[in-house]
């Protein structure tokens, strides 16, 4: 496998922030890997305890927001999207739509989300995901979600 192929096949955090604009606390996504260029792969969210949302959701009983997950999943679409087309600036996709969410269980510090997104429809500006948030293999959230891309260019050009 070379080098360039292999940079398709995942992101570390570096490339992360290269692809996405969204820092802390909002950047949701630790390391994706698996990415099949323009169709699928998995992001890694550790979930950790010292995470502002917890402390007020909820403060004796942690637990992980349901539209956080599903933000995770969008910005793993992103960096999938931003991997798939060589984009290393920032990059904004905006969400147009969420449906058929449904949260399972729920995620508490200590879990280690695995976000499976796949393309379900692809355009030039505008695509449609499903995503299926796992821990330990189990399904805690699912979604289909459609976003509009706006590429760096288009973004400084105003």
């Amino acid at each position: 496998m070379t080098e360039e192929t292999s940079a398709l096949r995942e992101a570390d955090h570096e490339t992360i922030l290269k692809i996405l604009p969204h820092r802390y606390p909002f950047l949701l996504v630790d390391h994706v890997r698996d990415i099949d260029p323009d169709k699928s792969c998995i992001g890694i969210k550790n979930v950790t305890f010292n995470e502002p949302h917890f402390q007020g959701h909820f403060p004796d009983h942690p637990v992980m927001p349901g539209v956080l997950i599903i933000e995770a999943m969008a910005q793993t679409s992103a960096v999938l999207v931003g991997a798939s087309r060589g984009i290393t600036e920032e990059l904004m996709i905006y969400f147009t739509t969420v449906d058929k969410a449904k949260f399972r269980r729920t995620v508490v510090p200590g879990d280690v989300l695995e976000l499976h997104v796949l393309v379900k429809r692809a355009g030039s500006r505008i695509g449609k995901f499903e995503g299926r948030a796992m821990v330990r293999g189990e399904l805690v959230a699912e979604a289909e979600f459609t976003a509009m891309l706006q590429l760096p260019k288009e973004a400084a050009e105003g």
